[in-house]
């Protein structure tokens, strides 16, 4: 199994039936609160109808969710992919209504419960997952580095190729970043080591619902983890190496803000890459399909006019893909600092290098974990 067990010795267990006494008062106290749970369901993203994970097919002249996007944007979509109403297993026949959520019924039918197994759009399985096995059927994102590495095989790093696209991970493929190398969500630039699954504590693998309310997605209060993290008032405060990973000297604020930074210089590589071997300059905008545009204007920034579809980039080399294809894996997860740093940091800082290969990028004094 993935994840880790520990067995309890007899008489521990003896004391804790002990204590419980199996009344029928301590069994009903166990009884879970569905005005609660109901509660916490509502005040979830998973609950929202107005989002636009629910609403985005509104428009559409089919007004159905397409079978691709079923499985993770409507309550029966993933019925379906499992096998829940008796169709093929991992098969989405035909496409949903309009107007469901992510509802009790998604994670509790059969199916979701009893899963256990996961495959990642590398094509890499995970076994063992329990409950958490739901959760990463849909936070894994619908690209992996498998896909970048298919596009640019045979291809000159730094020709321009008419017909390489972005390719894009998708939303809070938070899964993907956990599993770090496992899943190789990320592009993994050849000859270099990647952290695999995150190990929060020692021989214990961080998940979903360790940090995670599983009914109202919230994040848990940070007070249990002050124990260690000393000081912390807040998940970003965390800093979970001593390594100058930025090369600013900073190793005291929370792995957060120096994530924030390399992704803020890749992105300024990237631009940099652009303008100078690409010979078309970029911009990126996190809101608008398909994100990198040309800056039209060479002003580094989005104008007005310039995130539309006609004006998206369109001079790929393979360098500028590989690296442009992590900056989104990072910015597409926001909890990318808890879920795995030190992945993201080594996806980070490869892209830098890579591009360093074209371009003047300063990553003096970095330490790669």
């Amino acid at each position: 199994m993935h994840w880790i067990t520990k067995t309890l010795a007899p008489s521990i267990i003896l004391c804790g039936l002990i204590a419980v006494g199996f009344s029928a008062t301590a069994q009903e106290k166990k009884k879970p609160d569905l005005g609660k749970i109901t509660e916490a369901w509502l005040s979830s993203p998973h609950a929202d109808r107005s989002a636009e994970a629910f609403k985005h097919w509104n428009d559409e002249d089919i007004r159905m969710v397409p079978k691709e996007c079923s499985t993770c944007h409507t309550s029966r979509g993933i019925i379906d992919y499992l096998g829940t109403d008796l169709r093929a297993v991992n098969v989405i026949e035909q496409p949903q209504p309009l107007g469901s959520t992510v509802d009790c019924v998604t994670c509790h039918n059969p199916k979701s419960m009893a899963l256990q197994s996961v495959v990642f759009p590398s094509g890499a399985r995970v076994d063992g997952l329990g409950k958490e096995a739901i959760c990463a059927t849909c936070h894994q994102g619908r690209a992996s580095g498998t896909d970048v590495t298919a596009a640019v095989a045979g291809r000159e790093d730094d020709v321009v190729a008419g017909d390489l696209t972005f390719i894009n991970v998708h939303y809070k493929a938070a899964a993907a970043t956990q599993m770090g190398s496992v899943a190789a969500g990320g592009y993994q630039y050849e000859g270099q080591t990647y952290a695999g699954i995150f190990i929060h504590v020692k021989e214990e693998p961080s998940t979903c619902l360790s940090c995670h309310n599983q009914h109202s997605l919230k994040v848990k209060p940070i007070d249990t983890c002050v124990t260690c993290h000393k000081g912390a008032t807040k998940y970003s405060d965390i800093r979970s190496t001593e390594m100058d990973v930025t090369g600013t000297g900073d190793t005291a604020q929370g792995i957060a803000h120096s994530i924030t930074t390399l992704h803020a210089m890749l992105g300024a590589a990237i631009q940099k890459y652009a303008a100078e071997v690409a010979g078309t300059p970029v911009v990126y905008d996190p809101h608008a399909f398909p994100y990198f545009f040309i800056d039209t204007d060479g002003n580094g920034a989005i104008t007005p006019g310039e995130a539309i579809f006609p004006n998206r980039y369109q001079s790929w080399t393979p360098r500028l893909l590989k690296a442009a294809y992590n900056y989104q894996f990072i910015a597409k997860d926001p909890g990318a600092y808890t879920h795995n740093p030190h992945y993201a940091i080594q996806l980070l800082q490869d892209s830098l290098a890579d591009l360093g290969k074209a371009v003047q990028v300063d990553m003096a004094g970095m330490v790669r974990p």
